[in-house]
């Protein structure tokens, strides 16, 4: 059995106002909501249209936000893992 063909690879990468939606090589779909990858939430249109996919399918790149993402891990339920800047305390006054 040839085992590249069990890899999930992405073909295509859609977006609407809240999932980005990967279509697989073997046709699959899967619809991920945004909230998930913080970066592509809060990116604008045109910077969530703006990205390659990589490795024959394997990843996802989007330079301009500094974001990757791996397919295999995506449907793994695997989600943006990096910590979120801190909300600035607007309860303390300015020294």
């Amino acid at each position: 059995m040839n085992t590249s063909m069990l890899k999930p690879l992405a073909r295509t990468v859609s977006f609407d106002e809240d999932a980005m939606t990967v279509e697989f090589m073997d046709g699959r779909r899967l619809a991920v909501p945004l909230v998930y990858f913080p970066r592509l939430l809060h990116a604008t249109p045109v910077q969530r249209e703006s990205f390659e996919i990589s490795g024959g399918g394997a990843g996802l790149h989007w330079d301009d936000l500094d974001e990757d993402i791996s397919v295999e891990y995506l449907l793994m339920g695997v989600v943006d893992r990096t910590k979120p800047l801190p909300e600035p305390d607007k309860t303390k006054k300015a020294a």
